[in-house]
C-alpha cells in the first residue's frame, strides 16, 4: 500500500471517530437543539475523507 493511502486511512479513521463523537454529543447533550443538527457532522464525517481520497488519487494520476 502506498504511503498516501496509509496516511489517508489514518486520517479517515480519526476524522470518523471525531465526527461520531460530535454527533453523539449533539444528540446526548443538545436539549434545546433539534436532532437534525447532528446530520451535518455525520455528512462531513463521510464527505471529507472521500474528498481527501479523491484528491490523493488525482494527485497520483497527474504526478506520473
Amino acid at each position: 500500500m502506498k504511503l498516501w493511502k496509509k496516511l489517508w486511512l489514518l486520517f479517515a479513521v480519526i476524522w470518523a471517530i471525531v465526527a461520531a463523537l460530535n454527533v453523539v454529543s449533539i444528540l446526548a447533550f443538545g436539549d434545546d437543539v433539534e436532532p437534525q443538527k447532528a446530520l451535518w457532522p455525520a455528512f462531513f464525517g463521510v464527505l471529507v475523507p472521500a474528498a481527501a481520497y479523491a484528491l490523493g488519487w488525482l494527485w497520483e494520476k497527474f504526478a506520473k
